[in-house]
């Protein structure tokens, strides 16, 4: 029987509206996290985006922190610290004050892109030579700082050793996938702009999952787009603000997140390339929706949903969570 009453998840961008500055998009971002909390969503999780004027994810610890303290139970933690910008004794020392402060209720989700483009990855990287080749060992220097203190060399985190704060591989291609089979950790995969290789990295990360401390068996989420509203057509003209987030990714156009429109203006190439990475849209009422979430997990029967919704109007972008989270409670 298909199973699609699952744990249910947040990823957050924290994009900044037209009209609106880089405070106006954080408390977007903590209120949001409210919300979700009150619905019984999981896990509420922050980007890492650097050079980006629409985004307000760079310095993501701090956000993480500051979502910390405005909501009571919910997990927060990184979608995902993108570690090739970051030493590791300095994420998990960081990490490691937070889960001292707010026992129980971080993740570290890991991802090996800088998150940026080339010249800002130059700016922000702690080594000259590249940092994207040592993640396997970076995680693993991580898995350490967070373990009990016989494990420990000389260098320790402190706060850290002993937290054991779970950790999770982000990936949009099959590289991670691998990794994350190999260590036994659970595998985040990034379907909300990179669905190609989908298919291929749950298949590969499941076949050669190995049990290891943290997991005995794989763990599987996935990341993709929810637009749900009232009616079919509500959710088609709400989805025009992601058409356009893509549309400006596209482009290279940094603008911010724009209000839905009635037409909109784009060659057949950029629809083409913007439909392509927002494929794994689910869209539409409450029944379509269902209906996509069931022949989704039909297919893939992952363990956990993390949503993405780029919704202008910050109500109606609550609302569709409220309503995928009914869907999967068989409301």
């Amino acid at each position: 029987m298909t199973n699609i009453n699952i744990p249910l998840s947040v990823l957050n961008l924290a994009p900044i509206r037209e009209g609106q500055g880089p405070k106006q998009a954080i408390d977007h971002m903590v209120d949001l996290a409210k919300a979700v909390e009150e619905m019984g969503y999981t896990r509420y999780w922050i980007a890492e985006h650097h050079n980006s004027s629409t985004l307000v994810s760079s310095a993501t610890s701090i956000l993480i922190k500051h979502t910390l303290e405005h909501t009571k139970h919910i997990r927060v933690g990184s979608g995902g610290v993108m570690l090739p910008n970051h030493s590791p004794l300095v994420v998990a020392e960081q990490f490691g004050t937070m889960a001292s402060i707010y026992p129980d209720r971080i993740d570290l989700g890991l991802g090996r892109a800088p998150g940026t483009d080339m010249m800002t990855a130059s700016a922000l990287r702690r080594s000259k030579n590249d940092s994207v080749y040592t993640f396997p060992d970076d995680v693993q220097a991580l898995l350490t700082y967070f373990g009990p203190e016989e494990r420990q060399g000389y260098v320790r985190a402190y706060p850290g050793v002993n937290t054991n704060i779970p950790i999770y591989i982000l990936g949009s291609s099959t590289d991670s996938a691998y990794l994350a089979a190999k260590l036994g950790l659970p595998y985040v995969f990034a379907s909300h702009f990179a669905p190609r290789y989908m298919e291929e990295a749950i298949s590969i990360y499941r076949s050669r999952f190995q049990p290891s401390e943290y997991l005995d068996k794989p763990y599987m989420i996935v990341c993709l787009n929810v637009i749900a509203a009232e009616t079919n057509e509500e959710a088609e003209f709400l989805s025009t603000t992601a058409q356009q987030f893509f549309l400006g990714v596209i482009r290279n156009s940094r603008v911010p997140l724009q209000p839905p429109v009635k037409n909109l203006v784009w060659n057949a190439m950029e629809k083409e390339a913007a439909g392509s990475m927002s494929r794994l849209t689910f869209m539409g009422s409450k029944e379509t929706v269902r209906a996509q979430l069931t022949d989704f997990q039909e297919k893939y029967n992952v363990d956990e949903i993390m949503v993405v919704s780029y919704i202008f109007d910050t109500e109606k972008q609550k609302r569709s969570y409220e309503i995928f989270k009914e869907i999967v409670d068989g409301r």
